[in-house]
């Protein structure tokens, strides 16, 4: 189907908002990545780079109460759930008033109260966590989904398969879904799976799947709703596929000198934020005059933020061990 009649399933603000919001993330995650050359961050880089599509799709698909267990590539999740950029420029800069109070660097960092599960380095290891919450609103009879993902190469581990079982046995309100992005850090596609698409695990499971452009703001949005809904309904979990391309490397130390260049030429063809802007423009609803006002409100953001990050404290050494322990006084 046309992908202009099928973004006009969509309502006109939500798809402004998640151009927005894909704006916001290619933005911040710019200026980290420069915050990261000039040596001022505190630990890795991970970034979405070309692929900012995919997180914010299914964010913005989900509901105030349910829950993502996000990967270290889905900073438009973080985003969208209410994480600000100062909030998260702090966290890069390992200061006080970050999400994680200076305990942690980076990606790495969660709230509940957003709805939004912390995730550690062994990906894959959230769908278990992301299966176990969904097994928790089951019980408790709550309408509530999770939604939650790692990349290609997290599919081929134990943590991803038992998850996967599990959800589909016991038809758990949770979402699946696969980041392809060609390459888990130097292993391309080919060389980690015999089977031609990640999709194809879901068979195993009984489980219904879907291919879906990763680059494809609003067909990502749509593939999440629909599996939203009938997880929602009681049917069960579903797996997606969005098939994307890593335009930097795995992370910013890493120059990636072993993908092909005309390759990554290829896929700046389908560069997310270009392609939402010709959507937008195609339904009448953006002209270039629209998107550069959100260009610089995007850009006065990103500074306010950095200014906040900047102007706020370190930790002091003995907050390191508070909320690391649990109160003995809270457990009475």
């Amino acid at each position: 189907m046309d992908v202009v009649v099928i973004a006009k399933e969509i309502k006109r603000d939500d798809l402004l908002q998640m151009h927005y919001y894909l704006r916001l993330t290619r933005a911040l995650e710019d200026r980290i990545t420069a915050l990261y050359r000039q040596g001022r961050i505190v630990g890795g880089v991970y970034t979405s780079h070309g692929m900012e599509a995919i997180a914010v799709g299914y964010a913005s698909a989900l509901e105030h109460d349910d829950v993502i267990a996000p990967f270290h590539r889905d900073m438009g999740a973080f985003l969208v759930r209410g994480f600000t950029p100062g909030e998260v420029l702090a966290q890069y800069l390992g200061k006080r008033t970050g999400p994680t109070k200076g305990k942690d660097g980076n990606v790495h960092m969660g709230d509940l109260k957003r709805g939004v599960f912390g995730f550690v380095s062994h990906l894959a290891d959230n769908l278990p966590v992301a299966a176990g919450a969904a097994l928790a609103f089951k019980i408790r009879g709550e309408s509530r989904v999770v939604f939650a993902g790692t990349g290609d190469g997290g599919t081929s581990r134990g943590d991803f398969h038992e998850a996967m079982n599990f959800a589909a046995v016991r038809k758990l309100p949770v979402v699946f879904f696969c980041n392809n992005n060609q390459y888990a850090y130097s292993t391309p596609l080919r060389l980690q799976m015999a089977i031609p698409n990640v999709v194809d695990r879901a068979k195993a499971y009984g489980m219904p799947g879907d291919i879906v452009d990763g680059n494809d703001v609003a067909a990502v949005y749509l593939a999440a709703k629909y599996a939203i809904a009938r997880a929602r309904a009681g049917e069960g979990p579903t797996f997606l596929e969005f098939k994307t391309m890593r335009m930097h490397g795995h992370s910013e130390h890493d120059p990636a000198k072993y993908v092909p260049r005309e390759l990554l030429e290829e896929w700046k063809k389908n560069d997310p934020i270009l392609k939402a802007e010709h959507l937008l423009k195609q339904l009448g609803y953006g002209e270039e005059t629209y998107f550069k006002e959100v260009v610089e409100r995007v850009k006065k953001e990103i500074e306010t933020g950095l200014e906040f990050a900047e102007q706020s404290p370190l930790p002091d050494g003995p907050e390191v061990l508070q909320g690391v322990f649990a109160d003995r006084a809270d457990s009475h």
